[in-house]
């Protein structure tokens, strides 16, 4: 695993936003799009492929255990809004929907991998992870390395779940363009193969005889397919009159909300009541740090974050938060202990650039229905791998 420069960045940024679907490229005053490229061996893009798929495994294997045994998801503590949508999820049917997760690897210096987490429920960076690698292998001109189309992926996928030349409504939050970024390129992804895009927000779908009907002005009307970008437990804060639908609509769904049992930090505190049924863990546990419940002092070593913390946020890494932030940290988690997890935290291995600088990296693999499809992956100079990071191509060497 490198770091290599890309030439002309200047270019490559402006190329990023206007061909890339990167209309957002800072965060505040940091910008995120780097000025590197991620060549990974073929032999560790095998094998973070591989251990993609068995995690993904585990997880399936797991939801489709507690969709029918709720009782045993207690430990999860999901917001108590949803418990009463879960029981309408009995007629899942997982040959019906598109699954899409994502799991975060980092590194580590004794030569290992380590997962911080898998994004469950709405996993982003489709355009970085398909566009960008494409655009870094012009920029570079090289022949020894390749890199994986993740959209392609992604779309073959819906397609084979939702009719041809169907509509297909995309679900996000409207007033963010970050949002939108996502949801148009594979909107665009899904026109040139035919369909009809529709964007919107939770509250633009209705729900008749468990199918999804659009009521956006001028496109009202059966929807064939639904992508959805707006996290779970924001709908039920959001919650939209006929937002139960989402639960039990037999219109094909990405991502159907089964994938809130694994979205939570604390989905490993079902793992040994689960593991007595017959279900298997040995990857996940392989791979994730230490995971406990929050004590009144922290063992050495461990660290706070949220049960539903998104993009790095709130987690205690002393060195890594901003000024204030980590006390503000402990006061809320002396606060709201089980809004919080403890993990023992692993030893990130830097990776030097070209120019001599040091970062932390972070690998997005994606599984879709159980295949690997992908990696997005994001960096910082910093310990933390959060909304300061840049997005990063990912290449893999051809030998």
């Amino acid at each position: 695993m490198k770091l290599v420069t890309i030439p002309d960045y200047e270019n490559y940024r402006i190329d990023a936003m206007f061909d890339c679907y990167k209309w957002d490229p800072q965060f505040l005053d940091s910008n995120t799009i780097s000025k590197h490229a991620l060549v990974l061996t073929k032999q560790e893009a095998r094998s973070l492929a591989h251990l993609t798929e068995l995690l993904d495994q585990e997880t399936r294997d797991a939801e489709l255990f507690l969709n029918t045994h709720l009782s045993l998801a207690k430990k999860l503590r999901l917001p108590k809004k949803l418990l009463p949508e879960l029981k309408r999820m009995k007629n899942y049917d997982p040959k019906r929907h598109i699954r899409l997760t994502r799991y975060d690897f980092h590194p580590t210096k004794e030569g290992e991998w380590a997962i911080s987490e898998v994004n469950s429920d709405v996993p982003g960076g489709f355009a970085e992870a398909s566009l960008l690698p494409k655009l870094a292998l012009q920029y570079l001109k090289s022949n020894k390395v390749e890199s994986i189309d993740f959209g392609s992926h992604l779309v073959k996928a819906l397609s084979k779940k939702i009719k041809k030349k169907g509509t297909v409504f995309f679900v996000h939050c409207t007033s963010y363009s970050d949002d939108r970024q996502v949801m148009q390129y594979l909107g665009d992804q899904m026109e040139q193969r035919g369909y009809h895009a529709l964007y919107g927000a939770i509250d633009h779908l209705r729900f008749q005889n468990q199918e999804a009907i659009s009521i956006l002005d001028g496109h009202q009307g059966k929807v064939d397919g639904i992508v959805r970008f707006t996290p779970l437990e924001w709908v039920k804060d959001i919650k939209p009159k006929t937002w139960s639908g989402y639960f039990d609509t037999t219109t094909p769904s990405c991502n159907h909300p089964i994938a809130i049992f694994a979205q939570t930090k604390r989905f490993p505190f079902v793992w040994d009541q689960l593991e007595s049924y017959g279900l298997s863990f040995s990857t996940w546990r392989k791979l994730l740090p230490d995971t406990i419940e929050v004590t009144k002092k922290a063992p050495p070593g461990y660290l706070y974050k949220p049960a539903w913390g998104r993009v790095g946020e709130k987690i205690s890494i002393q060195e890594a938060c901003e000024e204030g932030e980590y006390q503000k940290i402990l006061k809320e988690v002396k606060r709201h202990p089980k809004r919080y997890i403890l993990q023992k935290q692993f030893s990130s291995q830097l990776l030097e650039s070209p120019e001599g600088e040091w970062f932390h990296v972070c690998i997005g693999s994606y599984a879709v229905d159980g295949k690997h499809a992908g990696f997005y992956a994001r960096m910082s100079r910093k310990l933390r791998i959060d909304s300061d990071a840049e997005d990063i191509p990912v290449l893999i060497e051809r030998t």
